[in-house]
């Protein structure tokens, strides 16, 4: 009997399988991390076939552990890590190369190139996204551009172009024998070549970056059955949604209204807000993005504010400092002082994403003094990513002209429970802790059980959101300021690190 929902939810560093009953209670998961490769600096790569292996693995275990079998699910659901670029072979599902990670600054020159020339607001009015190596359109042009005959082979359709979720919906459901290639508006409005307002490839756009449309996937709903999936352990369930990670947390937390918003600390930090039916152009860093679209529904929009550094600089103290051993240990580590010493770690590894998109910046510490030490330098790796979800906050009140009474959380960060009062602190507002924190698959589980009527509508879906934990400030107002002004301060320091061309200035 159909009782459960599956969620295959694809990260930055690890890939979990994840089964939930009608209450959004985990049944069953598994997890497996894949390696993170960087062929240079700046650049960030990852295997797509190691990525595809782990996903069958997790899906086998994950139903193991519990006896479950495909009979038990009533569709499944992808989230994946949005705007990291695959282009594989179609007839053998062979990858080029090495997916693209978002997170990768390979583009840079091209950014700065089609900045002169067209200016760096030049799309935000289709796309809702200003010019940054961040999206895939760049990613795909400096593959046919710089791989031998990829260009001539996407002309002929005989490669395919698909962001994590693509990759997977199309092994899922057949590979070179007939896998469908699709892809959902989340995902699509993360490339720069869709449309925000027709949900569509933009000719206009795919003739600015040369990128041939026979190579991309088909524009779908979020929620909808796509087809039969065909895999081993899960043959004959519907795939029936898709939705980029953060979006598929939004709808996980149930922002379903209007001014609603959310806040993801994983990988990166990543707070929407649900702005309704209609895109809200910003004026002040942010991204205008497809929130989710079920079935034929009007499409739901969101303001979106992208940190790329949060819980990767945790892992980056723990695995090239090796000032904690586990990523968990940083917060006992951050307790044994009392504040951070005056110190401040700006996170600019791939450059500032919202509110500043400067790719020339890159991390600093600031601050440091004899008196500092590696308890200090924790607090601070962990404040940066209150400081900048502040930065994201102040910028989506102006763009919104609502002031957030509350800040729903979720993401592996939020366990820590001192980054969580910092960061109510730091913003002066309760920061609410959901019942159930993995809203990132339960957002995907969500959209493929409405897909299939597993849930009737929405109401059903907000009947399961409790919360778990609030953190309300206590901190004084007149320190709460004097730390953000430092902090701001600090920013500036990171910004014009990298000397026109892409170059870090210490390589010169």
């Amino acid at each position: 009997m159909t009782n459960y929902i599956g969620a295959l939810d694809q990260g930055t560093t690890s890939t979990r399988f994840m089964v939930f009953d009608r209450s959004g209670t985990v049944i069953s998961a598994a997890q497996r991390e894949h390696r993170q490769i960087y062929p240079q600096p700046g650049w960030v790569e990852h295997d797509p076939q190691e990525i595809w292996l782990r996903s069958k693995e997790v899906i086998e275990e994950a139903l193991r552990t519990k006896g479950l079998t495909a009979a038990a699910l009533a569709a499944i659901g992808i989230a994946n890590q949005r705007e990291t670029t695959v282009v594989w072979e179609r007839r053998s599902g062979r990858p080029l190369m090495n997916a693209i990670v978002w997170q990768d600054l390979r583009v840079s020159v091209d950014v700065a190139r089609f900045s002169r020339s067209h200016g760096t607001d030049s799309f935000r009015a289709k796309t809702g996204l200003p010019l940054s190596p961040y999206f895939s359109g760049l990613k795909i042009r400096w593959i046919l551009e710089n791989v031998p005959g990829a260009r001539r082979q996407a002309e002929s359709g005989d490669v395919l172009f698909g962001n994590i979720d693509t990759f997977l919906a199309w092994h899922l459901t057949g590979g070179p024998d007939g896998g469908l290639h699709v892809t959902d508006v989340t995902n699509a409005s993360r490339t720069q070549l869709m449309n925000l307002q027709t949900l569509a490839w933009d000719r206009e756009l795919l003739d600015t970056f040369d990128i041939p449309e026979r190579m991309l996937p088909e524009i779908c709903s979020s929620s909808k059955i796509y087809g039969t999936i065909r895999q081993k352990d899960v043959e004959g369930v519907p795939l029936g949604g898709m939705l980029g990670d953060q979006q598929a947390a939004l709808v996980g937390q149930t922002c379903f209204n209007p001014g609603e918003a959310k806040n993801t600390y994983g990988t990166g930090c990543f707070m929407l807000m649900n702005t309704g039916e209609k895109p809200v152009q910003s004026r002040h860093g942010l991204l205008t993005t497809v929130a989710y679209r079920f079935e034929d529904e009007s499409p739901r929009y969101a303001l979106e504010g992208s940190v790329a550094i949060a819980g990767a600089l945790v892992q980056w103290l723990r695995d090239n400092l090796s000032i904690v051993q586990t990523s968990a240990g940083i917060e006992a580590l951050a307790r044994t002082v009392s504040d951070n010493g005056g110190v401040y770690f700006v996170p600019a590894f791939s450059g500032l994403y919202a509110p500043y998109w400067k790719d020339d910046a890159r991390g600093i510490i600031a601050g440091l003094t004899r008196y500092a030490n590696k308890g200090h330098l924790a607090r601070a790796v962990l404040e940066a990513s209150a400081l900048q979800t502040r930065d994201v906050v102040e910028a989506m009140q102006k763009d919104s002209a609502v002031d957030l009474a509350t800040l729903r959380v979720d993401g592996g960060m939020v366990t820590n429970e001192l980054l969580m009062q910092f960061q109510a602190d730091i913003l002066d507002r309760p920061v609410i802790r959901p019942r159930i924190q993995e809203t990132t698959a339960l957002g995907a589980a969500y959209a493929a059980g409405l897909a299939v009527s597993f849930y009737k509508n929405k109401d059903d879906l907000r009947a399961n959101w409790m919360a778990d934990r609030t953190w309300t400030p206590q901190l004084a107002s007149a320190t709460r300021e004097n730390i953000y002004r430092t902090w701001k301060k600090a920013v500036t320091r990171s910004f014009d690190w990298v000397e026109s061309g892409g170059h870090d200035v210490t390589n010169q």
